[in-house]
């Protein structure tokens, strides 16, 4: 039986679609931004704010992790920063009222959109036991029924930990700390189910699980490879970066399935080319790969490469590089060798002569840089293709040098921040010793569980307690039905909150939702700070009034839980009180358990922060087992689909960042005022007899049987033959939840086989 997800959608009775655009930005962008935040915020806040948004003495943007550099425009923000700030800036409120005319029964059946166009959390709320509504909760008691309820478990691995990139690094640090003084490791986080097949991948091969470049090196850079990667709606401000690197001299190759507009033609609203003109045309190449077809990309550009060194020896490979830093390259070498052309092109549905050109863009190129995001990382053999990329890289020397190296571009704000804070559920175990030294407790050993184990613990009732620090876990994860009854199990959800969200609609047993700052407002004379996706640390200083004074910042509310969930054994050496009042303090902390924090209360008051040191990139020096870059030999497995099956991906839209919905449009894809659609080529839909405009249901063959995502509009689009693509989360429900990248465990969102069926209607209409 097909297993399917409730539809709390918008429906598509307005949906209209129009020819796709051909660059990215310009005044069309701008004034989208102005005018959602005046929508949201009014004209004069909207001024006020957007000014301070990733200045060095403003807050930092609540959107994506993209570094700003050491100079910056007074306009320091792209469209979707904008419509992030706008959402937490907004002057629309959710009070008890609201609560108390709608049940939780009935903001379950309503769409995401919807719940976060209700405007800011005021103060905490409760839903107990037996009852469909919550009630307004005075901070202590709720602290109290929180620490009742740990308390009460038989084990401290019954409760789960969850953490969203937007936290803080001292909110993070202290909230890893309260739970590993409580006894678990389980401290899933929004990584596990993004770039954490990055994070394997580069961990065992560079020694380090985080990108090697900084925009610095971008500048530099002769050659940028931008894969699975759609910067124009997900890391707007990355196009500004590459726009500079073609002014100095840089080709740029795309590699995606879909043409995305912002890597065809940037049209810079900050500069007059971009307002009156035609723009920057970014990419020199656009490689319209298949589906999961990376892996084979790069294996047969490495291939090509050992060739023109064996045509030419000692004008290709960097043997000095190879026999210095790596190790592994001979079977590296035999692997990639014997790699068969037909299974190149089968894999990624490019002629050969497509990648003998592109190995020409590489070999006149002295420095490279390989970027991507979530294109690459949620396949099941993800870890594996991130493995090729580097071994093509290190083929040349490309890691460790000027305008060279891997560029993971992290999605949320913070996101790699709250890792190196130690939220991770494998913490090494070099930092539960330096906890362990700082703090006088032995940390929990024993590994905890990612994402995809929490639901599986909830649903199996090896879990009881589910606590979230941001986040919208219920509409992040895979698998709709199983995720949201699995949910419903627990005995208590907890989400810490600055809006409304889908997880507040899926809740245990008993609930509770604790509303907390934004990063847009102040906190006393405190600031906090985070970790972009370069590895630069820097201070964020909300500037606005609260929404309400009955809210709380991150930090306040794990302070006050850890002094009530301790309260009866004692705080010895943690000072938990203190850490409230005095962010300084934290990070004195932090200083001595994490490294690279070295006077940290100083440096990060410094205009524009510091940069962690990165072992790759600072010294050519990979801390890996083997002491040296590791090489590796990875079997090609290609992804062969039975007759009348298609490839899907899911994607997110325009008006949308990670599971928050800002709109119904996606404008660079032309569509508008729906989003349950699916793009597929049109040589695809020909050949199934399916019509454009025409309804579909979206079914996914697993072992234990099908998914089916219900009614989607049929886009003929230019994506690759044998592939589709469509908008999660409305399409998470074809993901199963044991369907997950071998090592990293992140659910293989982006290569799901369906098949598209003809939808009929309640009643038998077509």
């Amino acid at each position: 039986m097909a297993k399917k997800a409730p539809r709390h959608d918008v429906g598509d009775e307005g949906l209209e679609v129009g020819p796709p655009k051909e660059w990215a930005a310009g005044v069309p962008a701008v004034a989208h931004s102005l005018a959602m935040s005046y929508a949201q915020m009014g004209v004069k806040r909207t001024l006020l704010t957007l000014v301070q948004v990733n200045q060095k003495h403003g807050f930092d943007c609540p959107g994506c992790a993209w570094p700003e550099g050491r100079h910056r425009s007074p306009a320091e923000f792209c469209e979707n920063g904008a419509k992030a700030v706008a959402e937490e800036a907004t002057l629309r409120r959710v009070t008890r009222d609201f609560f108390a005319e709608h049940s939780v029964t009935e903001l379950a059946g309503r769409s995401d959109y919807w719940l976060g166009q209700q405007g800011r959390l005021t103060e905490p709320m409760y839903k107990p036991s037996g009852s469909d509504h919550y009630e307004p909760v005075a901070w202590d008691e709720a602290f109290s029924i929180i620490a009742r309820e740990l308390r009460a478990l038989e084990s401290p691995d019954e409760a789960l930990f969850y953490t969203s990139g937007r936290t803080s690094n001292e909110a993070a640090f202290l909230y890893q700390l309260m739970v590993r003084r409580f006894g678990t490791n389980n401290l899933p986080d929004c990584s596990n189910m993004c770039h954490e097949s990055s994070g394997s991948a580069l961990t065992q091969t560079l020694g380090i699980g985080k990108g090697t470049v900084s925009l610095d090196d971008l500048y530099k850079a002769d050659l940028i490879f931008v894969v699975g990667q759609n910067p124009g709606t997900n890391h707007p401000r990355m196009l500004s970066a590459l726009e500079k690197a073609k002014g100095n001299g840089a080709r740029i190759v795309a590699v995606n399935p879909l043409p995305e507009a912002g890597l065809m033609r940037f049209k810079n609203p900050q500069k007059a080319s971009g307002v009156a003109g035609r723009g920057t045309k970014l990419a020199d190449r656009f490689l319209q790969i298949r589906l999961n077809g990376d892996m084979a990309l790069f294996q047969a550009l490495s291939k090509l490469m050992l060739e023109a060194e064996d045509a030419d020896p000692g004008s290709v490979i960097d043997h000095e590089f190879v026999e210095t830093h790596t190790h592994g390259f001979h079977d590296f070498e035999k692997n990639v060798r014997e790699l068969e052309w037909e299974d190149v092109e089968e894999a990624t549905g490019l002629p050969r002569a497509a990648v003998e050109e592109t190995v020409q863009d590489v070999l006149g190129a002295k420095s490279v840089i390989v970027c991507w995001a979530m294109g690459l990382t949620q396949h099941k053999n993800s870890v594996a293709t991130i493995r090729e990329v580097v071994n093509f890289l290190l083929l040349r020397g490309n890691v460790g040098r000027p305008g060279a190296g891997v560029c993971p571009v992290r999605g949320h704000s913070n996101v790699q921040g709250d890792r190196t804070m130690g939220i991770y559920e494998k913490p090494s175990a070099a930092f539960l010793d330096a906890l362990r030294d700082e703090f006088g407790f032995e940390p929990p050993r024993r590994h905890g569980a990612d994402a995809v184990e929490s639901i599986r613990a909830l649903r199996d009732g090896q879990a009881k307690v589910f606590i979230a620090m941001g986040g919208n876990f219920v509409s992040a994860t895979p698998d709709t039905a199983v995720t949201e009854a699995a949910m419903r199990q627990a005995r208590l959800t907890v989400q810490v909150s600055t809006k409304l969200n889908r997880s507040h609609a899926v809740a245990g047993e008993q609930a509770l939702i604790l509303p907390t700052l934004g990063r847009t407002e102040k906190d006393g004379d405190r600031f906090v700070t985070v970790e972009d996706s370069m590895g630069m640390v820097h201070a964020s200083r909300g500037r606005l009034a609260p929404a309400s004074p009955d809210l709380l910042s991150e930090v306040a509310i794990v302070s006050r839980l850890a002094m009530r969930l301790f309260d009866q054994d004692g705080v010895a050496g943690i000072p938990w009180e203190r850490f409230e009042a005095d962010h300084d303090a934290i990070r004195d902390r932090i200083e001595r358990v994490v490294p690279g924090f070295d006077d940290f209360n100083a440096r990060v008051r410094e205009p524009g922060g510091f940069t962690l040191p990165n072992a790759p990139r600072d010294e050519r020096r990979f801390p890996t087992d083997t002491g040296k870059a590791n090489f590796t030999a990875n079997a090609l497995d290609v992804l062969r689909l039975a007759p009348g099956r298609l490839l899907l991906q899911t994607v997110r839209s325009h008006d949308q960042y990670n599971t928050t919905i800002y709109g119904m449009d996606d404008r660079y894809r032309g569509v508008h005022n729906g989003r349950r659609v699916v793009f597929v080529n049109p040589g695809d839909l020909a050949e199934r007899g399916i019509a454009d405009g025409e309804l579909v249901d979206l079914v996914s063959e697993w072992p234990d049987g099908e998914r089916t995502a219900e009614a989607f509009r049929v886009i003929a689009y230019s994506t690759a033959r044998g592939c589709c693509a469509a908008y999660f989360p409305e399409t998470n429900v074809l993901v199963p939840l044991d369907s997950t990248a071998d090592t990293s465990n992140t659910p293989t969102s982006k290569s799901v086989v369906v098949r598209l069926e003809r939808h009929v209607a309640a009643g038998g209409a077509g």
